[in-house]
């Protein structure tokens, strides 16, 4: 707030308290600045527990059950994705199984299962709009769910997968 404004409202405030008769110090009426009586936090974990694998799958575990899908990246590379053909429901893939093909206009690109698995749900809406993989591949255009039986250890976290996408991209 800049000086020649709180000075209008702290005269403002002292006419009014005048008037009204009422006795509150002066000092009472100091400017706070935004957001300086309130300190916001919010849980650093949007994607903290999300792995990646090589081959640019994600994988977000809950219990012994995940989402997968691809990054970001894959989706850039692979460009809009027009066609999405997913697995049935209670197929089994070892890992590195394809487990779902996704078709764009420049190519058609294979998706690997992460780990050893058997799929528990297929995201339908992908049916109807498979470019959702590329307008949100990390969130809503997740491609199946999956119960794992699999080790997850061998998956990147976030970090690790930046700088396995750096260096593919100094390989190039």
């Amino acid at each position: 707030m800049t000086g020649a404004l709180r000075s209008v409202l702290q005269g403002a405030t002292r006419s009014v308290l005048r008037t009204s008769r009422l006795s509150v110090p002066t000092a009472a009426f100091r400017p706070v600045t935004p957001l300086s009586f309130c300190r916001l936090s919010f849980p650093a974990r949007a994607f903290a527990d999300v792995r990646f694998a090589e081959t640019h799958e994600w994988f977000k575990a809950d219990g012994d059950t995940a989402t997968v899908g691809i990054s970001d990246f894959a989706q850039g590379q692979l460009g809009e994705v027009v066609y999405v053909e997913l697995p049935e429901v209670g197929t089994t893939f070892k890992a590195k199984d394809t487990i779902c093909t996704l078709e764009s206009v420049k190519a058609v690109g294979e998706v690997y299962a992460p780990v050893d698995c058997e799929i528990t749900e297929v995201n339908s809406k992908l049916d109807d709009e498979p470019a959702t993989v590329n307008s949100s591949p990390e969130k809503d255009g997740w491609l199946v769910k999956i119960k794992y039986t699999g080790d997850a250890a061998s998956l990147m976290d976030r970090a690790a997968y930046d700088k396995h996408l750096e260096a593919e991209a100094k390989k190039e």
